[in-house]
């Protein structure tokens, strides 16, 4: 039994915009033959569509989709497109065949990938309010690693990330506590649901088939395999992100987190002068456990974070789209950053799972013997991420030898994680170290040994 069409509607703030049709498109019945299929209807799935069918209209492209385009992470995450990638620059030097060059030009193709969203975004009637992010930090140690940060891109050869004081800080964003901040020009604020709705409007428009509602049960060479029939096509691309664990033989390729989110109702403008935020920047702040926000073009502050358990096995669960627990450290923390904010409503509460490979380093290939090919492992920064994807992709299929194809996550295959119940151990372990190191910070005013000890298993 499919979802209702108010259930689809009902998963987050921006799949409650009316303007956006939930309505399911046809399943596959049957057999087919394609060129290329695509397993997953969330963006890196629709990029890796968008730009195959651009480049070669010709091409039989079907995309397989187990709910509707934009179920997943694609149309409930924070509304960043920004262009940070998951793994440091250090680790994408380190990999075989890479270099700090070739990790530099990467960072370089993210920040441009930026503006190619955009692009497409402005084609598309989608709002993109490019107005950067600001990261603050708020206690002495945040304060030591915004600097350290700043000091270490510019040894990299980075002039894209500038230190703030508290003043230039205030000018973009008030908040409690603030000593200063870090400030990147290249994030933008986006809807992320009406962005990937329209992105799937726009591929069958050139040809490609969304069938909806047809879950892949295993890939293979040549074909994936649902229970209503079989695709066969000379390559299989795998864009599932973290829902990849439902899929036969990929337990452990990566590990399904929930990230949790809010949105208030709309803030009357003396809030907002408040608040600040007057570009839309997108903000964070330096402590360990991961928080986001943005203010909507409808002026709602969207604010979300970490926190969440894994679920052992595995799982996703719509149930877990929602923690009471988590819900209430969200708000309690942003309303810590903003006190205008206390009095305000919170319309919407959800999440979603995003996917992590046990080396937090996201990667795009092609397998040209098997015809398999992979793009994902994003640890939630994959709305800028799945358009390079998309696009490296497409030169990996048609054979074009470009500067994309070279850059050292193409081609990267993260190891396995654990079984379990180690996993879930150590998942566990690293997200509750994380508050634990916020909480020692607080406390001590020093830098957090816990965080130190715990970043092998949190991306460190």
């Amino acid at each position: 039994m499919g979802r209702s069409l108010s259930e689809y509607a009902g998963l987050s703030l921006w799949h409650a915009d009316p303007r956006l049709d939930w309505s399911p498109r046809q399943s596959l019945h049957g057999d087919l033959e394609a060129d290329v299929a695509i397993v997953g209807a969330g963006f890196t799935g629709l990029w890796t569509a968008h730009y195959l069918a651009e480049a070669d209209p010709t091409l039989r492209i079907v995309v397989l989709e187990a709910e509707v385009a934009g179920y997943g992470a694609s149309g409930r995450n924070g509304g960043w497109c920004s262009a940070l990638f998951p793994a440091s620059q250090d680790k994408l030097a380190r990999l075989p065949g890479s270099s700090p060059a070739a990790a530099l030009a990467q960072h370089r193709e993210m920040c441009a990938t930026v503006d190619e969203v955009g692009r497409v975004a402005d084609r598309l009637g989608v709002p993109f309010a490019k107005g950067g992010t600001v990261v603050l930090a708020r206690t002495g140690p945040q304060w030591r690693r915004a600097q350290a940060e700043v000091t270490h891109a510019r040894s990299q050869g980075r002039d894209d990330l500038v230190l703030l004081d508290e003043a230039a800080t205030g000018a973009r964003l008030r908040a409690t506590r603030v000593r200063g901040a870090t400030y990147t020009p290249d994030c933008a604020a986006i809807h992320p649901a009406l962005l990937v709705r329209r992105l799937a409007d726009d591929v069958e428009r050139r040809g490609v088939r969304v069938l909806e509602h047809s879950p892949v049960l295993r890939i293979e060479p040549g074909r994936a395999v649902t229970a209503a029939g079989t695709v066969r096509a000379e390559v299989v691309v795998r864009a599932t992100e973290g829902y990849t664990p439902g899929l036969a033989g990929q337990r452990r390729a990566v590990v399904p987190v929930y990230s949790l989110v809010l949105a208030t109702e709309p803030l009357p403008r003396a809030t907002w002068e408040e608040i600040g935020l007057a570009r839309r920047e997108t903000f964070s702040d330096h402590r360990h456990l991961i928080i986001y926000g943005q203010r909507t073009d409808d002026d709602r502050l969207v604010f979300g974070g970490r926190g969440a358990p894994y679920h052992l096995g595995s799982r996703i669960r719509p149930e877990f789209d929602r923690d009471p627990r988590v819900f209430a450290r969200l708000r309690e923390t942003l309303v810590d950053l903003f006190p205008a904010v206390g009095p305000a409503r919170i319309d919407h509460a959800w999440g979603g799972a995003l996917g992590i490979p046990r080396d937090w380093c996201a990667s795009v290939g092609l397998d040209r013997g098997t015809g398999l090919a992979w793009a994902g492992g994003y640890v939630g920064d994959g709305v800028a991420t799945t358009n390079l994807a998309g696009r490296t992709l497409r030169d990996l299929v048609l054979g074009h030898d470009t500067a994309l194809v070279r850059h050292p996550w193409v081609g990267h295959r993260s190891r396995r994680w654990e079984p379990e119940p180690l996993r879930w151990l150590g998942i566990n372990a690293g997200l509750r170290a994380m508050t634990v190191a916020d909480t020692e910070e607080r406390v001590t005013r020093r830098p957090s040994l816990v965080a130190r000890a715990m970043a092998p298993l949190v991306g460190g």
